[in-house]
């Protein structure tokens, strides 16, 4: 054989391993000509097909945290979401939100139940009594001991590994763990060792990332955390994107890239078999002093509890 046909051999030989639906495979489902009608019905399909798990809020709509919430505004609020998600994920475990576990129990829900730990060392030690009792009570699942505390440097690593240490010994036979961005398990082995099951919120929209390329994104934030964490599960505890706002460098928080992310996100949820607590539940207006305007808008309901991409 002379060098031409060599080269025409090594060619097609190079064809033969192509295959159509492995193209750009990896960034998740092919959007390229979906309408907005298009998207709606994914994210009807997979609403519908059920969410592993989704961060719960039952502030109404003049409420933020410190407002004392009612079992009448929490059963409302689960009731809505109860059709489409196993699991709820909470945050507090005072001003009423300690009252959440019991009732999603009740509706047949499993919970990640959280304790908000911060600098006010007195409200601490309540978020963590009031943590014990419920899990004691037999109404969460998980639990987690604070809520990217580290990030907020609001807490010392010694301080947060006393406080874990102390859920664990009162709660044994119960997954403890902690919450923060993915990074902090790689960067504080002292955490990760502590914590039972690692609790890694993973935002590509807060890292600047296309919607493009924000599954990748994503999945290398998570199997990230979980080489962090050396055999132990790994619950992603919040991913999300917001539908308006101002731009965070390369991410677009549009009615179209709610869509997609969320359809991304719960397709590989499913096909890998991935624990996604899905961020969040219900708009939340407070947010906005935290996160400027985009922080009102990561629900996948309104403020009043209304469907926000379509009604059901």
């Amino acid at each position: 054989m002379n060098c031409s046909g060599q080269i025409l051999t090594i060619k097609k030989k190079r064809i033969m391993s192509f295959r159509s639906e492995k193209i750009l495979s990896l960034i998740g489902v092919d959007f390229n000509y979906s309408s907005e009608e298009d998207l709606t019905a994914l994210f009807i399909k997979y609403l519908n097909n059920g969410m592993h798990g989704i961060c719960f809020s039952s502030y109404l709509d003049d409420q933020g945290p410190g407002s004392i919430l009612s079992a009448e505004q929490i059963r409302n609020r689960i009731e809505i979401i109860k059709p489409y998600t196993k699991w709820v994920r909470t945050f507090s475990c005072t001003d009423g939100n300690e009252l959440i576990p019991a009732i999603a129990k009740e509706n047949g829900l499993k919970v990640m139940a959280g304790a908000w730990l911060s600098d006010d060392k007195e409200l601490n030690g309540e978020e963590i009594t009031n943590l014990i009792k419920v899990a004691k009570a037999g109404n969460a699942d998980m639990v987690a001991v604070g809520n990217e505390v580290l990030y907020r440097e609001e807490l010392n690593e010694q301080e947060l590994l006393d406080y874990i240490y102390r859920v664990k010994e009162a709660l044994p036979g119960i997954e403890v763990g902690y919450v923060d961005a993915y990074y902090e398990f790689m960067n504080r082995p002292a955490i990760t060792e502590a914590c039972d099951v690692i609790f890694a919120n993973c935002y590509p929209f807060w890292e600047g990332c296309h919607i493009d390329y924000s599954l990748v994104y994503m999945k290398n934030m998570y199997y990230g955390a979980l080489q962090a964490a050396k055999g132990k599960k790994v619950v992603i505890s919040e991913t999300g994107w917001p539908n308006i706002g101002t731009a965070f460098e390369g991410s677009e928080p549009t009615t179209a890239n709610a869509l997609k992310y969320f359809i991304n996100t719960q397709q590989w949820s499913h096909e890998e078999n991935i624990e996604i607590m899905y961020f969040s539940s219900f708009d939340e207006s407070w947010k906005v002093d935290a996160e400027g305007d985009v922080g009102a808008y990561w629900g996948l309901w309104d403020k009043n509890g209304n469907l926000k991409y379509t009604k059901l």
